[in-house]
């Protein structure tokens, strides 16, 4: 049975990472919190030093506390008509990282990270008609909370794909046991950053259109 909605409209992607990323230290009681200022500096310099982070400190391991704050930093993200088509995985066995790993093909670095966080879209939570779609939209919005509380907590993060290829679908719902109604969109592994990683200047003036 599909949620009672009680909002048609939600909060900006960047109000909802600015009240997540500036006040981080102030709410999360997490382990790798960094210290910061709220300020507007404070966020966009996150936004800008978030990278996709491919090689961890093998061994360090992340609490169960952070992570816990990751997927709540993701649930704060928008979702049309306040739908919240989301579950999340937080993935930590060696047997399971292993598993993912074997057949994701840009996953390679999971059995190195600390744990995994699964995005899965919910189809019990899906909106009906042309609007099922906006739950990759949602889950999207929910990722991309989670790349950026790990940036502001210390922490290393990776984005890679899983829907809507078939094939690595499959090795998730295989390897997680998910029921049917659960679709996985990503894995993020998480771990704590050797520094290999640097973020990337991808600010391009001609794709900026004035009307």
């Amino acid at each position: 049975m599909k949620r009672n909605l009680l909002k048609t409209g939600a909060i900006s992607l960047y109000m909802a990472v600015f009240g997540l990323t500036a006040g981080m230290t102030a709410c999360c009681g997490g382990d790798a919190c960094k210290a910061g200022g709220n300020t507007a500096e404070t966020v966009l310099d996150n936004i800008a030093q978030r990278k996709s982070v491919r090689h961890f400190v093998e061994g360090k391991e992340v609490s169960k506390a952070d992570l816990e704050t990751l997927v709540k930093a993701g649930m704060a993200a928008p979702t049309a008509r306040n739908s919240q088509p989301w579950e999340f995985y937080i993935v930590s066995t060696p047997e399971a990282k292993r598993e993912l790993e074997a057949g994701l093909p840009y996953a390679k670095m999971l059995t190195q990270a600390s744990a995994a966080i699964v995005v899965c879209g919910n189809a019990e939570y899906m909106l009906d008609g042309e609007g099922r779609e906006y739950w990759v939209q949602d889950c999207s919005a929910a990722t991309q909370n989670i790349l950026l509380a790990a940036e502001a907590m210390g922490l290393g993060a990776v984005w890679t794909g899983v829907y809507p290829v078939r094939e690595r679908v499959e090795v998730v719902r295989q390897a997680l046991s998910l029921p049917t109604t659960h679709v996985p969109l990503c894995v993020i592994p998480v771990g704590y950053p050797t520094g290999d990683d640097q973020p990337k200047d991808k600010f391009k003036a001609d794709r900026i259109h004035w009307k």
